[in-house]
């Protein structure tokens, strides 16, 4: 039994050709469900990462339905990565069983690190998303954000030096996004983790219903 105030996910198994992704789940009663992807495999712990614990926390304490789950071969997640490809169907699977989960027609997706890219390509299979979330994104997506017709947020870190913070933030502002610049966000030494839930849960707020 889950007492009032109390944070349990449930597990999840997203069934995606013959494999089976692990993943957790939260119920909520507002909307959009927020599909949250880690980073891809070799860049952290899969949905276990710090930060995907922390914005499932503060957006299902908020209200809002969330999943994670772990890409292909990462973790309990049956089968092999073979790089994008794989991992877009592996988003398409999850962000539709969320759908079904929440019972809507449309869900937010957020990624961390170097899956913002693939949230962008979930964009292209899912026109009719609710909302973009990219947090800490390491690759080149910069040329891309102008292009959204769609609630975007951008969370950064204050110093990080491994993005072009700037350009993200000129290009972001471009697409008439919301940019949260975190300091001292460190996830590997559990800085700034807070801030981020809290970001991401104030955006939900502002593009729901």
């Amino acid at each position: 039994m889950v007492l009032r105030g109390q944070f349990l996910e449930r597990p999840a198994l997203i069934k995606v050709g013959d494999d089976l992704l692990d993943g957790l789940w939260h119920r909520g009663d507002r909307h959009p469900p927020l599909l949250i992807l880690p980073p891809h495999p070799g860049e952290g712990p899969g949905m276990d990462h710090p930060l995907c614990a922390e914005i499932a926390w503060a957006a299902a304490t908020a209200g809002f339905p969330t999943l994670r789950f772990n890409f292909r071969g990462v973790g309990a997640s049956q089968g092999k990565r073979r790089g994008p490809e794989t991992d877009l169907e592996d988003a398409d699977a999850a962000v539709r069983l969320l759908m079904e989960n929440a019972a809507v027609a449309s869900a937010a997706a957020l990624g961390i690190s170097g899956s913002a890219a693939t949230v962008l390509e979930l964009f292209k299979l899912h026109p009719g998303l609710s909302g973009i979330c990219l947090v800490q994104p390491v690759e080149d997506v910069v040329s891309e954000l102008p292009r959204l017709s769609i609630p975007l947020l951008l969370v950064i870190g204050e110093a990080d030096s491994t993005i072009p913070s700037a350009a993200l933030v000129a290009s972001a502002t471009e697409a008439d996004g919301r940019v949260e610049i975190i300091p001292h966000l460190d996830a590997r030494l559990g800085r700034g983790l807070s801030d981020v839930g809290r970001a991401v849960a104030r955006w939900l707020e502002a593009i729901g219903p």
